[in-house]
């Protein structure tokens, strides 16, 4: 159950999925001739699981799940911090044709009760280190039937499921378009919505960005800061890799610069998948590796849009290019991203081969060069739905297109350059201006380490721009510098009228900053 492939350096992928399939299957069996090869290592512990090791695990941990009463179509949650029984226990699932949810760690006791609800879960994995935050919450789960324990020991854990497992190679009978595994969003603004994904999905991505833009190759290492349950970090670590047989490294804990940095020294990774917020804070820590303690050969950035200066920052710094690029959980990965050789910081980039792109006005029209509008996107990789959420997946699956709810410019030769969220715009004086555009432009102050731009009414009732501004460790500004630094750069009209001097700016789990926080402490 493989798929056929053209070169990335000269064409885009073919892909040819066959109608009975399964993606556990295919990205195991891609790699059978490579049993010896590291394909996980755990950067807390150093351990490591070759790919034999990986496909003799999964397929027994699948084995025992069915033991237990798992069936196809049943869902589970996994609330796991990054370890090699991460992937152990997403391919097993798949392969027994159980649909595994993948669940953000960082969430309430709350979140993840929904989440088991929302889902009807009859099983639960969960690493021993986050158990304590389902006390209460597995007795109120009508539908939860087990619970499995990741770095624990006992029949009741996943070493003890692989372990009672038969090895015998079982598959599923699955299908191409058949629900494989479930993300929850991130919940910023509001529920978190059940994402549903397809078999097929998993390798769409893998060929179409994890090839054909990012050139992943199989001598790479790999490291994601984003880390797996994240759609993001689901292709950068696990999917994109055991496409072609690359090694990747897995960080269970919070990716501080001090952690990344020592990750990127021991293990040597070619390909750094990062945020921006992550990339700003490696340029200003004081211990920063040189460029020739490191070996990337190519950087990629996600999750918000990579401000230009940053950029320049990290290839003079590194030697590598940043390949800023947008993705969503809805699209599973990226779908419109720089192109090794073609990067143009300040911008997103061009589409990715095999997906569409639109912009389309407040009326509805499509957009031309250098008009604002709504990205709309058009591509094999799209959810399915949002499970129990019709009105909002109306709203957000419109026939062949999936509205990102991301503002967007398209140039003359086909970059796109992001304008911020639809909700996040300001009118100033009748005129668009992005929040996104005002805080790059801060942040190339020498002595800004981060800012967030909303818009406040000022004494007449009219909208402006307000900053919340992080600045570097050491380092000061006063809101005149700040304010006449925007000015030089910016029609004047753009420039915050107030900045707030901040120690941190209220973030999702995934690094993007919540405006909607600062709009609602500022009563706006």
């Amino acid at each position: 159950m493989r798929l056929s492939h053209a070169d990335h350096s000269t064409s885009p992928p073919r892909l040819d999925i066959p109608r009975d399939y399964n993606a556990a299957h295919d990205l195991l069996e891609r790699n059978a001739s490579r049993a010896a090869k590291v394909a996980f290592i755990d950067a807390a512990s150093g351990a490591t699981l070759t790919y034999g090791q990986l496909a003799d695990q999964a397929h027994r941990l699948a084995n025992a799940l069915r033991a237990r009463g798992l069936r196809p179509e049943s869902r589970v949650l996994l609330a796991m911090l990054d370890t090699p029984e991460w992937p152990v226990v997403f391919l097993g699932c798949i392969l027994a044709g159980v649909v595994p949810v993948a669940a953000n760690t960082l969430l309430t006791p709350q979140d993840f009760e929904f989440m088991l609800r929302d889902s009807r879960a009859q099983a639960l994995f969960v690493s021993q280190a986050l158990r304590p935050a389902f006390d209460g919450v597995v007795e109120r789960a009508a539908s939860l039937q087990a619970v499995f324990v990741a770095g624990g020991e006992g029949p009741d854990s996943v070493a003890g499921l692989v372990a009672a497992g038969s090895g015998e190679r079982r598959v599923a009978d699955t299908g191409a378009d058949e629900p494989c595994f479930w993300l929850y969003s991130s919940g910023s603004t509001g529920t978190p919505k059940g994402t549903v994904h397809l078999h097929a999905h998993l390798v769409q991505t893998a060929e179409l960005y994890g090839r054909a833009v990012l050139g992943i190759r199989e001598d790479d290492v790999v490291f994601s800061a984003a880390k797996l349950f994240f759609a993001y970090g689901l292709g950068n670590a696990l999917t994109f890799p055991m496409s072609v047989g690359a090694t990747a490294v897995l960080l269970p804990s919070r990716p501080t610069p001090a952690d990344v940095f020592g990750v990127l020294a021991r293990y040597q990774p070619t390909i750094f998948y990062g945020v921006p917020t992550l990339y700003a804070a490696l340029l200003a820590h004081p211990a920063a590796p040189s460029k020739a303690q490191l070996r990337l050969r190519v950087c990629t950035s996600a999750g918000e849009a990579l401000p230009a200066d940053i950029g320049r920052r990290w290839t003079q710094a590194y030697g590598c290019e940043i390949l800023d690029g947008i993705g969503s959980t809805e699209m599973l990965h990226i779908f419109l991203s720089n192109r090794p050789g073609r990067v143009r910081y300040g911008t997103t980039g061009q589409p990715v081969p095999g997906y569409e792109l639109r912009i389309v006005g407040d009326d509805g029209r499509e957009c031309g060069p250098g008009e604002i509008g709504e990205l709309q996107i058009s591509g094999p990789s799209a959810a399915l739905m949002y499970w129990n959420n019709r009105a909002k997946t109306k709203a957000t699956f419109a026939g062949e297109w999936t509205r990102s709810g991301d503002k967007y410019t398209r140039d003359a030769d086909g970059y796109y350059t992001y304008g911020g969220r639809s909700d996040d715009m300001l009118k100033v004086g009748g005129i668009y201006v992005s929040p996104f555009e005002v805080e790059a432009c801060l942040g190339t102050h020498p002595a800004v380490l981060e800012a967030a731009v909303i818009g406040v009414a000022d004494s007449d009732q009219l909208v402006k721009p307000k900053a919340y501004v992080v600045l570097k460790p050491g380092q000061s500004a006063s809101e005149e510098q700040l304010q006449q630094h925007v000015k030089n750069q910016l029609a004047p009209y753009k420039y915050p009228r107030w900045i707030a001097f901040v120690p941190e700016l209220p973030k999702t789990a995934t690094g993007k900053i919540q405006r909607f926080k600062l709009r609602a402490a500022a009563g706006a």
